[in-house]
């Protein structure tokens, strides 16, 4: 239990804020998901319409800090190889 006013705000504000980047990561997490099982279900149409999705939500999580910008960058390259791949089929 806090001690004083400043680190109740504190608390407060992580519990706020943790609770917002859960949800913009399981969305992203989500999103990710859609687009690999599609890729590999061989919806090549269904997984690129996936993709545009996903690669908002991943800048998004990474311009708000949620995760870091280059792993949100290795994310997107990694789902784009495996919609690459599952094109070559």
């Amino acid at each position: 239990m806090p001690n004083n006013p400043s680190t109740a705000k504190r608390l407060r504000q992580t519990k706020t804020l943790t609770e917002r980047n859960k949800s913009i990561k399981s969305a992203m997490k989500t999103q990710v998901k859609k687009v690999l099982a599609a890729a590999e279900a061989g919806q090549i149409e269904s997984a690129e319409a996936e993709f545009k999705v996903a690669s908002k939500k991943l800048d998004k999580a990474g311009a708000a800090k949620v995760i870091h910008k280059n792993a949100a960058a290795r994310q997107k390259s990694r789902l784009q190889r495996a919609i690459k791949t599952a094109k070559s089929k």
